[in-house]
């Protein structure tokens, strides 16, 4: 029991009681969870009781929580708005890059009194940033709000020409900068990037459709971070920028309601991130900081010439970019927290030594005063930079709740709550993972997975079967933080315990599993309870068949026909398709006619930006699209019901298509809310057609009544 403690069991049962209590104690004193876990650091650590030494296991954990951050952000990050701002996000980053360096560099050489060489490191510490806040902002769900898009997005520009900058200047320091070294360095970077970006998501889509076990998942993208991480050391920077990098590649292929995404988020969250916190607080040497004036004199210093610098930067971005106040503190508190990279300058600059003293004593680029100071203002940038971000980011959420798209608000104007009808273990996962892409994040509480039991079998047999089924969906469910109310119905028609449940809770959502005989589909296609509910049911009504999971999918292609938008539940299904796309974050194609599309649009606004429209409107020639679906497309046909207004003959070949023509691909065939009361509104245009189609009728029965009946007149006028 000496100190510091060196039992490995007694080290991390402290750390995780740390990890549990100190947020919950501090909170009490309105200090960030983030904040209270760096001050739990220095309280335990070498510098402050000596509970703890901050040894290798400390900075295993401490690295991991680290490339943790970045990939989170890489892989929350919006990618189409990111790609959208990706100038901006350029421009963000160099300008916001440059200030820094340059507050820096005057305060180190004016106020400091340091060499230009030490003065450029200061410089390139206040210029890269940490997104110590992201994790508060992703918890908060603005995570793809523009105002971070562009400062998460600016941070990969900032920190790799921070750290490109302390490369260059340990090379001038050490002697060795040449061209060698700038060709190696660029070319190093170039290999790096095409391997992360275009051979990870190859790989990944190779494996999660061969493996789709949980575990080896999260295994396999954990490799991928590390990897990225190693390959982006290698080419001369820090491997953060390799773990952001690892995020963007795998973006697509994890969906924000996936399970394996919930599980990312659960680990780093609970476990490596705090890791992180504590292991930076543990370099804090408080005592030491005040002993000598000059490191106070440095924190002062910095700290200032830091804060002043990101609030005119993220000013700049506000006026620039017509911000807000609040996403305009927001910037400044993902931007003004250093730990990361400031921590790597500052060890590696107190590392060089440029000569020696009288005494014998190391002359270093960056000495310990700067150490220490460095190290006070890592604590002191976190904790501002995370109280005006935390509040902000409440904010600018609650000002997003406001202005809400309009897809979103016709979609929860009603209740919603979705039925899934299961009847084989097999179905279980995919049909959940649907219905968990599709559901509002706003309805919690609305997912119900029915198993409806033969009554004529054995009671006990029936109950076990229907149980585990049940049960195995409340997992699936519960995986990616969502609950599921499970129901068991004993009757002799499958379609009367679905209709009775119907009925019974007001569901709004029904999700089917394609029916399936052994040889392939059925005769009837859909099964017959499929095609009864149907007939009985009006509600949307989804019917599912997966061939691959929806993280490996590209493109989804949604044919929709015309006069659509005339069904009763057209602004509830749009919003579905709105939740799925903003979900899995693939690119939508919309084929149908010229009007439909214009409410299509209109009818989701912002919330589907990633869409690309195409005219299509003969049902009599669906195999036309077929050379345009390719092999990890899914398709998402709405259909109707034959008294439907947007009913067209040739649905009714649909299912022979998709059975012989689209096999290799997943689809989804939605049937909407349709109401045989109300009138449909003709366009002008339909209007127009109509009567000149009555025109040359009239016409060609005049023409055959007078040959008819007329000869002599007709004889007489060609005469």
């Amino acid at each position: 029991m000496s100190l510091p403690l060196r039992n490995p069991v007694l080290q991390y049962s402290l750390i995780l009681l740390i990890i549990l209590f100190a947020p919950l104690l501090l909170s009490r004193l309105k200090i960030p969870s983030l904040i209270s876990l760096i001050i739990a650091g220095a309280v335990v650590g070498p510098h402050g009781f000596n509970l703890m030494l901050r040894d290798s296991s400390i900075v295993l954990f401490g690295t991991v929580g680290l490339l943790y951050i970045m990939f989170m952000a890489g892989l929350e990050i919006d990618v189409v708005d990111f790609r959208k701002n990706t100038r901006n996000s350029i421009l963000f980053g160099l300008y916001t890059f440059f200030i820094a360096l340059s507050f820096g560099m005057l305060a180190g050489v004016w106020l400091l009194g340091l060499s230009v060489l030490s003065a450029t490191l200061i410089g390139s510490i206040l210029a890269s940033h940490t997104l110590i806040l992201y994790p508060t902002v992703s918890r908060i769900g603005i995570s793809r709000d523009r105002a971070v898009n562009i400062a998460v997005g600016g941070t990969i520009i900032t920190d790799t020409l921070a750290l490109l900058l302390l490369a260059v200047v340990t090379g001038m320091s050490s002697g060795s900068l040449s061209s060698a070294f700038w060709i190696r360095l660029v070319l190093s970077l170039i290999v790096f990037s095409l391997i992360v970006l275009l051979v990870f998501p190859v790989i990944t889509r190779w494996f999660f459709k061969r493996f789709d076990d949980s575990v080896l998942q999260y295994l396999f993208v954990l490799a991928l971070v590390f990897m990225a991480g190693f390959l982006a050391q290698a080419a001369g920077v820090e491997p953060i920028i390799g773990a952001f990098f690892a995020g963007l590649a795998l973006n697509r292929l994890i969906p924000h309601t996936s399970p394996l995404m919930n599980r990312i988020r659960f680990v780093g969250n609970a476990i490596f991130i705090p890791f992180f916190l504590i292991g930076v607080g543990m370099l804090i040497n408080i005592r030491g900081f005040f002993n000598d004036f000059r490191s106070i004199w440095v924190a002062i210093v910095i700290i200032a010439a830091s804060a002043s610098s990101k609030y005119l930067s993220a000013t700049i971005t506000q006026k620039f970019f017509r911000l807000s106040n609040d996403q305009r503190n927001l910037v400044y508190g993902l931007i003004g927290a250093h730990a990361a990279v400031a921590l790597a300058t500052v060890l590696i600059g107190y590392g060089i030594v440029t000569g020696y003293a009288v005494d014998g004593s190391p002359v270093r680029l960056l000495d310990e005063s700067i150490l220490d100071g460095t190290i006070v203002f890592i604590l002191v940038t976190c904790t501002i930079a995370s109280i005006v971000g935390e509040k902000a980011a409440v904010r600018v959420a609650a000002a997003a709740e406001v202005e809400e798209k309009p897809v979103e608000s016709s979609s929860s104007a009603t209740e919603e709550r979705i039925l899934i009808p299961l009847s084989r273990p097999d179905q279980v996962d995919e049909l959940i993972n649907l219905s968990v892409t599709l559901k509002s994040p706003k309805s919690p509480g609305s997912l119900y997975a029915l198993h409806v039991a033969d009554d004529s079998v054995s009671d006990e047999a029936a109950e076990k079967s229907g149980r585990k089924i049940l049960e195995k969906a409340a997992v699936a469910a519960s995986s990616t933080d969502n609950a599921l109310n499970p129901l068991l119905r004993f009757d002799s028609d499958i379609t009367n315990g679905i209709s009775g449940v119907i009925r019974e809770h007001k569901i709004t959502d029904l999700i089917l599993g394609l029916h399936q005989k052994r040889g392939g589909l059925s005769d009837s296609f859909l099964g017959d309870a499929s095609e009864t509910l149907l007939r009985r049911g009006n509600v949307t009504t989804y019917i599912y068949r997966p061939v691959q999971s929806l993280d490996t999918i590209k493109r989804t292609i949604l044919i929709v026909p015309a006069g659509a938008e005339y069904e009763a539940g057209f602004r509830l299904w749009i919003g579905k398709i709105a939740s799925l796309v903003k979900n899995t974050g693939v690119r939508l194609v919309v084929y149908s006619t010229r009007q439909t599309i214009s409410v299509l649009k209109e009818g989701w606004g912002s919330a589907v930006s990633n869409a690309e429209y195409r005219q299509f409107r003969d049902w009599n020639d669906f195999l036309a699209l077929s050379g345009e679906v390719k092999i990890d497309d899914s398709l998402i046909i709405v259909m109707s019901r034959k008294h439907g207004r947007s009913y067209h003959p040739g649905m009714a070949k649909i299912p022979t298509h998709l059975g012989k023509y689209f096999q290799k691909n997943s689809f989804i065939l939605l049937w909407p809310v349709q109401s045989e009361a109300e009138e449909v509104p003709v366009p002008e245009t339909a209007i127009q057609k109509g009567l000149d189609t009555l025109e040359r009728f009239g016409r060609l029965f005049g023409g055959a009544y007078r040959r008819i009946h007329m000869p002599g007149a007709t004889t007489k006028k060609k005469q």
